[in-house]
């Protein structure tokens, strides 16, 4: 089946930081542990071995999705969008989601990635649990007429090696 000529297509990567420290007196201070790093080091080079075409990343500003962004060594931008208790309405906003064309992968918190992929392919928010470190990707398309969303893959730090 081909898309048909116009359709758009839009590829949305939710990533969740990998693992931070637990204690801290701000929460958007917490960095990322030794194991966290491990983590983030395996899945970025599992992005960056498949990532599509013009990869936008969206960080939320915590230090420990800037750090699990950093490892991609790729630009990317801090959201405010994506912080942590962002509602699944603020996480479709700032991807764009799903009328913008290309990738766009968001690196951000639990409970938020969990409810939007529940919307995504439930169509209906629930309390899905994204594991730390780990990656789902979605691709919005339209095929003969219809909206579809197609899940491409879920990985976790530990699949990797």
């Amino acid at each position: 089946m081909l898309d048909l000529p116009g359709a758009t297509r839009m590829d949305l990567l939710l990533w969740r930081h990998a693992e931070a420290e637990a204690e801290a007196d701000d929460d958007l201070k917490r960095p990322l542990t030794e194991r966290g790093q491990q983590q983030a080091k395996a899945m970025a080079a599992w992005i960056k071995a498949h990532q599509p075409k013009g990869l936008r990343i969206l960080a939320s500003p915590a230090v420990r999705t800037r750090q699990t962004a950093e490892v991609l060594q790729l630009p990317f931008e801090i959201e405010r969008g994506i912080a942590p208790g962002a509602c699944v309405s603020a996480l479709i906003a700032t991807s764009g989601w799903p009328q913008a064309a290309g990738a766009v992968l968001l690196v951000g918190h639990q409970p938020s990635l969990g409810r939007l992929a529940a919307l995504l392919l439930a169509g209906h928010e629930a309390e899905w649990s994204i594991k730390k470190g780990a990656l789902w990707w979605f691709t919005n398309r339209v095929r003969r007429g219809e909206t579809q969303t197609v899940l491409r893959a879920v990985m976790a730090p530990e699949m990797l090696g």
